[in-house]
């Protein structure tokens, strides 16, 4: 006996997506007794899922389509042909991409003050307006997985990130708002927090996020430190991080690409590590496509370096090892750009997934070296 079809739904609300992808073409009602392998055969079609019952139910059936995703394909009686690292690459982001499709497919709905009109639903409202800004529009649909994510920003930012280089604690986390990458990785923090300052009169902090290398240098006794981004969510989020730290007085914050104007005895880059197309704004701190941030920084960096000063890019050398760019690549990119290395200081990954064996990337991140390139001009 087969299960009466989903009704279709004709006037769906308006769709949000943080990521810009559009809509599914066609949605059907689901609730309580709509099973998972019907959710996940319509998910899989491209069909988007409006919850119409209880809300805990929705996340379970979530929890339920993340299994069916991640179910391991009978093996072929052929052994699969070796790949390179750089397909491997290709091919973990292209099943992510194809996970995060599937989930998105269960959408809720919200109404035009961020509450959620579903059974057992709770209160998101603060999570929502830290997210998207103030409540204006009307009623409209989110996929419940971006709104999980909206949450779990929400908890970030209450609880933190405890960051050693700035003290002791309480008075040393780093709050990041949604949408900003989390300094969950503190090597790169390490390496400016421990490499030797040619000068602490004035840095640049070029791409600041959270705030996080502007308050170590502050820590450090840099007496000003101007931090761009191109982002105001960044900005806002810095601003908020420095002024808890009480740091704020040595920092000022420009909304600009890359450098400001002028020049300074030391300045600091930490761009994306990975030189590939970002799916969504969190992946901007993540993937660099054509390297753009990274080459533009070392383009720009000799103009806007006083005699004898230093720049510090710190990068992860993962894109080397995934085949994504080579070693003389960087070096030739250091050398176009009229600058010289005058030393390297390296610390390897502390996080999870450099043991990780069952990570589809785990060659190539068991191998990665994090690196603060001293660059001065040639």
């Amino acid at each position: 006996m087969h299960a009466a079809p989903l009704a279709p739904i004709d006037n769906p609300p308006s769709w949000r997506a943080e990521s810009g992808t559009a809509a599914p073409r066609r949605l059907v009602a689901a609730d309580d007794t709509t099973s998972a392998d019907t959710a996940y055969r319509l998910a899989c079609e491209g069909t988007g899922l409006l919850w119409q019952g209880d809300f805990q139910n929705a996340r379970q059936l979530l929890q339920a389509l993340a299994r069916r995703t991640e179910r391991k394909p009978k093996k072929n009686k052929k052994p699969e042909p070796d790949i390179t690292p750089v397909q491997a690459f290709h091919l973990h982001r292209q099943a992510l991409g194809q996970r995060a499709r599937i989930l998105g497919m269960v959408i809720v709905p919200l109404e035009g003050d961020y509450s959620i009109p579903l059974r057992r639903a709770p209160d998101l409202k603060q999570a929502c307006t830290e997210a998207w800004g103030p409540a204006t529009g009307g009623a409209c649909m989110v996929s419940l997985r971006e709104l999980l994510g909206v949450v779990g920003a929400h908890e970030w930012r209450k609880k933190g990130v405890e960051i050693t280089a700035l003290g002791e604690a309480p008075h040393n986390r780093i709050h990041p708002h949604y949408g900003v990458f989390s300094p969950v990785r503190g090597e790169y923090v390490d390496l400016v927090a421990s490499s030797p300052i040619p000068n602490k009169s004035l840095a640049f902090d070029i791409g600041v996020g959270t705030g996080v290398l502007s308050a170590v240098l502050a820590k450090r006794g840099v007496q000003h430190i101007v931090a761009t981004d191109q982002d105001p969510r960044a900005l806002a989020c810095a601003r908020e991080n420095l002024q808890r730290l009480q740091r704020l007085d040595k920092v000022e914050l420009l909304q600009t690409d890359l450098f400001p104007e002028g020049q300074a005895p030391l300045v600091v880059c930490n761009p994306p590590w990975v030189p590939a197309r970002p799916s969504s704004p969190i992946e901007y701190a993540v993937y660099d496509e054509g390297s753009r941030m990274l080459r533009g920084f070392l383009e720009g960096l000799r103009a806007h370096l006083t005699p004898q000063g230093e720049g510090w890019l710190i990068l992860s050398d993962l894109a080397e090892h995934l085949g994504l760019r080579s070693r003389d690549e960087l070096l030739g990119w250091i050398s176009e750009a009229g600058l010289q290395v005058a030393g390297r200081h390296d610390i390897k990954p502390r996080h999870s997934k450099a043991t990780d064996e069952t990570d589809p990337l785990h060659a190539a991140r068991a191998k990665e070296t994090t690196s603060l390139w001293r660059l001065t001009a040639a």
